[in-house]
């Protein structure tokens, strides 16, 4: 086998080919992390039949945790998006803040629904009610747009269980209440750096909101809405519930070691908890649509969460190489004072982005590529999967389909969107970091 600095070496250079072949050349993502992951192996000197074996393990290993997780998630997303939850979320929201306060309005509505939903597809739920108030109230389309993109932003990187984040934490081995915990105080500081850019640096591009539906006519498509109770339970239960078992099993054991810890590690486990949250969410479907409205619901969400899957597993089993090479090793005994501190998983999943363009590519590589190290370079698992998901903000451009989704949706040119929503996920993203940080001083 290869010497410690080769294997490094060959490492930075199999991220450059990901990179490369993702972003450049726009190769799947799985075949290219299982592919990476062969060609890895093989030539740090692992056995062929060994470089099979950790494949395999690696990718079954991981979705073995995490898998029903990322499915019940995305289903429920689904949910939430087709029984038009999303605005009712938003609406209560509106009531809480008031009109004119509208970019704060969309903003939190961005950090609320992009828990469950992915970004791009909230963005284009919220957008015709976003162009509807910023016609309202004579606000600049740039200022809303960008305060609803990092508002979702936030979130959609460093909060489960947006699919990214799961997969970060299953195989980080982190505990998924913390990554919640820790992930929502993140998220806040961050979406309103996105807020305040949006407020004081997006306003000087003045787009008009292109609408032809008002406020209220969009209110009315929806019909009868989901109640604000409704709307919320699919996502404040799970996260509740995990958040209890995490508690339960603090050193101190506040809630015991009987019955009742039981109930609550086995309700609060991510797999139950995402579980029932996707039956809260049949509450929100209305007595018309029915059986067959559910069924296909759920079959769009599993669906879609195959390619998340899929490219989760594949990290897995890069990982599992990474683990197996001398990395390891050569990093004990010599590099592990270099270390950025927790520094290092944000600029790793930074540099990641800006190259090839996808947040959960970057979140997912990144934490094959720290899984074997974490424990060398003294990180929280928790903070790390944080840590990662400020860096897979950093820098949303050309190469990343959500910026797409935000410029063509808010009648942006692209030279704007570069100015005011591309430098605004810089800030966010080293905001998030800073006070994750901030939060490992403590911790």
């Amino acid at each position: 086998m290869v010497s410690g600095t080769v294997a490094l070496l060959l490492l930075v250079l199999a991220v450059a080919v990901i990179v490369v072949l993702t972003g450049k050349f726009k190769v799947n993502a799985f075949l290219v992390l299982v592919g990476v992951a062969f060609a890895y192996g093989l030539s740090i000197g692992l056995p062929a039949l060994d470089v099979v074996g950790k494949i395999k393990s690696g990718f079954g290993g991981t979705l073995t945790g995490i898998g029903i997780v990322i499915v019940a998630g995305t289903i429920m997303g689904t949910i939430l998006e087709k029984t038009g939850a999303a605005l009712s979320m938003t609406q209560a929201i509106l009531k809480l803040v008031g009109k004119k306060r509208a970019p704060l309005a969309m903003n939190a509505a961005g950090y609320v629904v992009s828990v469950p939903v992915f970004c791009d597809s909230g963005f284009v739920i919220l957008n015709p009610l976003n162009k509807a108030l910023a016609k309202e109230t004579g606000t600049s389309m740039t200022v809303m747009a960008v305060a609803l993109a990092t508002g979702l932003y936030a979130t959609h990187t460093m909060v489960p269980p947006t699919p990214g984040p799961i997969a970060a934490a299953g195989t980080l081995g982190a505990d998924l209440g913390r990554v919640i915990f820790f992930g929502l105080i993140a998220a806040i500081p961050a979406s309103i750096a996105g807020l305040l850019w949006a407020t004081r640096v997006a306003k000087k591009w003045d787009i008009p909101a292109d609408v032809s539906e008002s406020y209220s006519d969009i209110v009315k498509k929806y019909g009868k809405l989901p109640s604000a109770f409704l709307s919320f339970l699919p996502i404040v239960l799970p996260i509740a519930l995990i958040l209890l078992k995490s508690v339960s099993e603090l050193p101190g054991k506040p809630f015991g070691e009987g019955g009742f810890q039981t109930f609550l590690r086995f309700i609060g486990d991510p797999v139950t908890a995402l579980i029932l949250g996707v039956f809260a969410s049949f509450l929100l479907v209305k007595k018309g649509e029915g059986k067959a409205a559910i069924s296909d619901w759920v079959g769009q969400g599993i669906k879609d969460s195959a390619i998340i899957l899929v490219i989760t597993g594949a990290g897995g089993s890069f990982g599992a190489i990474i683990a197996a090479s001398p990395i390891v090793e050569f990093i004990k005994g010599g590099m592990a004072n270099l270390s950025l501190g927790i520094f290092l998983p944000f600029v790793i999943a930074a540099a990641l982005k800006t190259a090839q363009g996808s947040s959960t590519v970057a979140i997912i590589t990144t934490s094959s590529i720290l899984a074997p190290m974490l424990m060398q370079f003294g990180l929280d698992p928790a903070l790390t999967v944080v840590a990662i998901g400020a860096g897979a903000m950093v820098v949303s451009h050309a190469n990343d389909s959500y910026f797409w989704v935000v410029s063509q949706f808010s009648g942006m040119p692209v030279d704007v969107a570069y100015k005011a929503y591309s430098s605004a996920t810089a800030v966010e993203g080293i905001v998030a970091a800073l006070v994750v940080a901030g939060i490992s001083i403590f911790v």
